[in-house]
């Protein structure tokens, strides 16, 4: 038989090769670390549906973010897990509640040294576990729970955050949070809108790991899986009212609307490789079906090869240390 003269595996033979010819790369810089910090605990609990991942105290979490800065991870992402919740989730506008404390200790403990952002929700601070106040019908209220992301923003400013992720899906919360940040004096904290975020069955860890209270779901905020082109125009949206940041979530079921956004945008695009996206991962692993370093990476080069700048991932600062022996 004749062959072309090109043969595209000539770029393939070996490890350096394929190296040097890589369309898609993976830094540190480019991965976000969410951390879950659980008032009260004296050691870190780990989360059973999330294998290798734990609540943390408030003396692990600044031990663990020493580590990650020293990883180079690009930056940090707090979730607080408070003790007792409330119809209003008055324990996210606390000074003094789980979510603000750990700011001001991580703060403390690395300063500028990355990125230190906070989720912007109330999910984890309501008794109902929706991620805003309730109408008395039981519906969520959008604009009476834009008052409360406003008061929630000032905290996590006063806090010390550098960036705060808006997850909540209320429509105007990107506005709403940016001009009480700018009320204030805080023109400098920036917002990573949770752009098009997915009312996913793959956040079902998280939900542990958060110990949410919610009953029902969220489909009348969060967006609907079939539904591509209306990212684009929740994008829009953000931008419009001065996301600096707009973020897709999850990440893998969501690739095409990762790449969508990516070229409507002259932004920086993030996507959240979420919960059940990492345990998927780390059960089939456990059992033997996949190899798990492998998978990690492949995971987070599709990702990135979507069009994702910046990736949220559970393992970030164990990718950082395998991209670095690549």
């Amino acid at each position: 038989m004749s062959f072309p003269q090109v043969r595209p595996r000539r770029l393939r033979t070996s490890a350096p090769m394929r190296r040097l010819v890589a369309e898609t790369r993976i830094h540190p810089a480019q991965l976000v670390l969410p951390m879950f910090v659980k008032e009260g605990l004296t050691e870190p609990r780990p989360i059973a549906s999330m294998p290798g991942v734990v609540q943390h105290s408030r003396d692990s979490l600044r031990k663990a973010v020493v580590e990650a800065v020293q990883a180079g991870v690009g930056g940090l992402m707090l979730f607080g897990v408070p003790t007792s919740k409330d119809e209003v989730g008055s324990g996210g506008c606390d000074p003094d509640g789980i979510l603000n404390v750990a700011l001001r200790d991580v703060i403390a403990e690395v300063g500028d040294a990355t990125v230190v952002m906070s989720d912007l929700c109330l999910d984890e601070f309501t008794s109902h576990g929706h991620c805003g106040v309730l109408a008395p019908d039981g519906s969520v209220d959008n604009d009476a729970t834009l008052a409360v992301y406003g008061d929630m923003a000032v905290a996590q400013a006063r806090a010390g955050a550098h960036m705060l992720g808006t997850s909540g899906m209320m429509d105007g919360q990107v506005g709403a949070v940016r001009t009480a940040l700018d009320n204030e004096g805080f023109q400098d904290v920036s917002i990573l809108a949770y752009t098009a975020k997915y009312a996913s069955t793959f956040f079902g860890p998280f939900r542990q790991a958060v110990e949410s209270s919610l009953q029902g779901d969220r489909m009348t905020y969060q967006q609907d899986g079939a539904n591509g082109r209306e990212a684009i125009r929740e994008t829009l949206l953000d931008l419009a009212e001065g996301a600096d940041i707009v973020m897709v979530k999850p990440a893998l079921p969501y690739l095409d609307v990762i790449s969508d956004v990516r070229a409507a945008v002259d932004v920086p695009v993030a996507a959240y490789q979420i919960s059940g996206e990492y345990s998927m991962i780390e059960v089939a692993a456990a059992n033997g079906l996949i190899d798990r370093e492998r998978a990690i990476l492949e995971t987070l080069t599709s990702i990135r090869r979507a069009g994702a700048d910046i990736v949220l991932t559970y393992w970030a600062v164990e990718a950082a240390g395998l991209v670095s022996r690549r």
